[in-house]
């Protein structure tokens, strides 16, 4: 019997002939069944938002087909590629030294640390510290490998990768990457979807906890909500790829939700986008920008469990708008940023109006006439948060 699900066929578990999307090769191996996106409906977002507040449909089983971003939306890409160029690099750098010393004495070529990145906003970040752990010129070399799989909501990590990745690497440590946390809810999913192998008897146990008992090893560039077991910082700070969607995560859509009978979680490759595709580009540059840092690494803190520290701020923006579902509430520049996107906004609220890192969110505000509200230091340390619009009386 399959050790995580039984309706899992052991025997297709291979990882031959899955690609990397637009990354290289060498970058990461993206277990994802990649789909034609004429096969798969595109839902318009008024209509999306109906059917998920409504629990007619949940949200992965549908997706609204991403078209090319406006001219003024890549400038400010652009803007924040080069005003966020030394930070992230900084961070990675931070992140890859900790991930050394951690790690170091317990892994080799034989037994490699595995970097599991959550589709897709995990996938930048889990490709630059690929390279930087690749590295052999840096401080903090170090044997690894990379995957991206599915991660939903309601319906957990993609067993049929993760069985893959256990099957392939039966003795190496799994740590998981995400760029960011918002309110900490795919901490909580992933806590949920590792439950299972919390037995200290179960064959994969050291594979998933080997910081400890009940220590999810989620590492992420930003931890706003507190929940990352290690995070280059606690700051709602303008990361570059939270700006754009598949153009800077490998042109692959996210994730669409698949039985795990039936195979891997499924994502549209967005081909006809590769014009302005950034994906390499912004790995490539932030990379250079990592190798030629010379102030010396520094080891981050880690922490064995979450701390929830925005839930005050959450439950306060709950009853402030009368929400009873809190995935109607989107904090983070990024997350506010890619609901505006995706989703239908009733407002976003601000902790500064003019702040910097939340000009392209203030200029798609003014470009599609979303109210904003200034809420000042009440969101802190929040710079932004969407609410989504109410789509149904049952809130």
């Amino acid at each position: 019997m399959n050790p995580i699900n039984p309706a899992i066929n052991p025997e297709q578990l291979t990882l031959s002939g899955f690609g990397s999307g637009s990354y290289l090769g060498s970058d990461v191996t993206v277990l994802l069944d990649m789909v034609d996106k004429n096969v798969v409906a595109d839902v318009p977002v008024a209509q999306k938002e109906a059917l998920i507040q409504s629990g007619q449909r949940h949200y992965s089983d549908m997706i609204t087909l991403e078209g090319a971003p406006s001219a003024i939306h890549e400038h400010l890409y652009e803007q924040a590629l080069v005003q966020g160029t030394p930070r992230a690099a900084h961070d990675i750098a931070n992140l890859a030294y900790s991930l050394h010393q951690l790690f170091n004495a317990s892994v080799n070529s034989e037994r490699p640390l595995v970097l599991v990145s959550l589709v897709r906003a995990g996938l930048p970040v889990g490709v630059l510290l690929q390279r930087a752990l690749a590295d052999k010129n840096s401080t903090y070399a170090l044997p690894s490998a990379h995957y991206g799989i599915s991660i939903i909501r309601d319906r957990g990590l993609d067993p049929v990768a993760l069985q893959m990745i256990l099957k392939t690497h039966p003795n190496s440590p799994i740590v998981f990457v995400d760029g960011w946390t918002g309110k900490g809810a795919i901490y909580q999913e992933l806590a949920t979807s590792l439950a299972l192998f919390s037995d200290p008897n179960h064959p994969n146990y050291a594979n998933i906890f080997h910081q400890g008992i009940g220590v999810i090893p989620l590492l992420t560039l930003a931890d706003p909500a507190g929940v990352a077991w290690l995070a280059a910082s606690e700051d709602d700070w303008l990361i570059p790829s939270g700006l754009l969607n598949s153009t800077v995560s490998g042109l692959i859509s996210r994730s669409l939700y698949t039985a795990p009978q039936e195979g891997l979680h499924r994502s549209v490759f967005y081909d006809d986008l590769v014009d302005g595709d950034h994906s390499l580009a912004f790995v490539n540059h932030i990379d250079a920008a990592r190798q030629q840092l010379t102030a010396l690494p520094e080891q981050l803190p880690t922490f064995k469990q979450p701390r929830y520290s925005t839930k005050p701020i959450i439950d306060m923006l709950a009853t402030r708008y009368q929400i009873t579902n809190r995935n109607r509430i989107k904090p983070t520049i990024a997350e506010a940023t890619r609901a505006i996107l995706r989703r239908d906004p009733e407002c976003v609220l601000l902790a500064d109006n003019n702040h910097p890192d939340t000009a392209l969110l203030r200029h798609l505000c003014a470009e599609r006439d979303i109210n904003m509200v200034m809420l000042g230091a009440k969101i802190l340390p929040y710079q932004a948060v969407t609410i989504i619009k109410q789509r149904n009386t049952n809130n």
